[in-house]
């Protein structure tokens, strides 16, 4: 390493980093285990959601909200079609897309879900005033969007 170059830890900014780091790592252990009782994990509270919110929503159109790959809907969706918490169907006008729908059963366990997620943030969050979420919100959804089109730049 060449001696004029920062290490991160000196970096103004690394103490933020970590700390963004840190706090998603620990949110997303602390929401798996309370989700642990109703057999879902935090991928599959997303896809829930997703479809609560964006019904018939396409494969491809949730892969791309979630960040993820297609190869990982591949594994997680045939999973809770398989529990019947969702369904896959055809599109009316274009049987190459496959559309995501909750079934009843999906749709309940959502709703369970869901309640245990908004409670987390309740007792996690409540300690900060609204202001200064929303701040700190603004400020993640910038980062995410540098850090979106740095990863648009780079699959292109």
């Amino acid at each position: 390493m060449n001696k004029k170059q920062a290490l991160p830890w000196e970096h103004p900014r690394f103490k933020s980093w970590i700390a963004v780091g840190r706090a998603c790592q620990l949110m997303q252990q602390t929401l798996a285990r309370q989700l642990a009782p109703l057999d879902i994990k935090p991928p599959q509270l997303d896809i829930l959601i997703n479809l609560y919110r964006f019904e018939g929503i396409s494969q491809q159109e949730l892969a791309r909200k979630l960040l993820v790959g297609r190869s990982n809907m591949s594994m997680l969706l045939p999973q809770m079609e398989k529990r019947d918490l969702i369904s896959r169907l055809g599109d009316r006008q274009d049987k190459r897309i496959l559309r995501l729908y909750l079934t009843d059963k999906g749709r309940k366990l959502t709703e369970e879900a869901m309640a245990i997620q908004t409670a987390l943030i309740e007792k996690t969050m409540s300690a900060a005033p609204i202001e200064q979420c929303l701040t700190v919100a603004d400020v993640m959804e910038q980062l995410a969007a540098r850090l979106q089109a740095d990863e648009d730049l780079a699959s292109d």
